[in-house]
């Protein structure tokens, strides 16, 4: 009797600690919208519905272009309603000056969509069609590039507009392969390991490429101490306040002293402009504020900022950028439960 009472209970537990196995490590694995992705020099991850439910960025008014708008009626697709997850490589172009200009990308959506809609839509606009793994590729061209779009399942689609193909068919290859499992990219396999737990959106690798000016970091303007190739690791986190950090993988332990020190100098600067003379307007003083609440340190070859806003700071800079974005347009915050 206990023979008989013991074997049954020995495969339960194996069933179960099988089970928490998988789920540890399903939890540990990267988001499969960027385990899609095809090999690039950095990877952006945002993960939508999370941030529309701590933000409620739904409800904002959003300006859409004639084009975009003639999209939305086609398809039925409202990006900011129906996008749950985004996931997006960066490759950098051989010829910056080329017409792919300095940076290329790929980009995997998961989210709700209507196939046969999206499917129609894109026949009318594309001048090519592409099949394959018995999937349909449609080549759209927009601004000098093609972009190729095809729809991986019933919730997930890709698109690349890099010169070639083998970027899509890589994102449709993983796609089918997803089943058994893939790690992704060696970028991804190489750096997830090092985005912080419970970090709501992150990006790895090169990501000052959109920013790229002559080899180095441009923003706003302002021209950051860093090569444009850079290894970086930023994340974001909400507890209340949004909090960022970007990391620096450099080198060796000088080569990060010396970012700390050069970035230090430069928020000094830009410090003490800001404070000759009194805030222009909300947007302005919320700017103020984010560049105070910046750190820089370093622990050993890596080199740390932080910074944090508050959403009433987020929502001046978002509207100062927005302007058909209203107060009353915005619910209030979400509460600490609601995270």
């Amino acid at each position: 009797m206990r023979k008989r009472t013991l074997i049954p209970l020995l495969i339960v537990l194996a069933v179960v600690a099988a089970l928490g196995i998988a789920l540890y490590l399903r939890a540990k694995s990267p988001p499969e919208a960027a385990r899609l992705l095809p090999e690039s020099d950095a990877i952006v991850y945002v993960p939508l519905k999370t941030l529309r439910t701590l933000t409620h960025f739904d409800a904002t008014p959003v300006q859409r272009s004639p084009d975009f708008q003639s999209f939305i009626d086609a398809t039925g697709i409202v990006p900011e309603r129906d996008l749950d997850e985004a996931a997006f490589a960066l490759h950098r172009m051989a010829n910056p000056k080329g017409p792919n200009g300095p940076v290329a990308y790929s980009e995997v959506f998961i989210g709700r969509f209507d196939g046969a809609r999206l499917a129609k839509y894109l026949t009318t606009i594309a001048t090519a069609r592409e099949s394959y793994i018995g999937r349909d590729i449609y080549s759209i061209p927009i601004e000098g590039r093609t972009l190729r779009i095809a729809q991986l399942n019933y919730d997930t689609i890709a698109a690349s507009n890099m010169p070639t193909a083998e970027q899509i068919h890589s994102m449709l290859d993983r796609s089918r392969a997803s089943a058994i499992g893939t790690p992704g990219s060696s970028l991804l396999a190489a750096r997830y390991k090092d985005v912080p737990l419970l970090s709501e959106a992150w990006a790895i690798g090169h990501i000052g490429l959109p920013f790229a000016q002559n080899g180095q970091i441009s923003i706003l303007g302002l021209e950051i101490p860093l090569a444009d190739d850079t290894d970086l690791v930023a994340s974001l986190r909400y507890s209340g306040s949004v909090h960022l950090r970007i990391e620096e993988l450099a080198p060796d332990e000088p080569a990060a002293a010396h970012t700390v020190e050069a970035l230090t100098t430069l928020l000094n600067i830009v410090r003490g402009l800001g404070s000759a003379q009194p805030p222009r307007d909300p947007a302005d003083a919320a700017l103020r504020q984010v560049l105070a609440s910046i750190t820089m340190e370093q622990h050993k070859d890596r080199a740390i900022l932080t910074a944090s806003a508050t959403l009433d700071q987020l929502k001046a800079l978002t509207t100062a950028t927005n302007p058909t974005a209203t107060s009353d347009a915005t619910p209030p915050p979400p509460t600490a439960s609601n995270h």
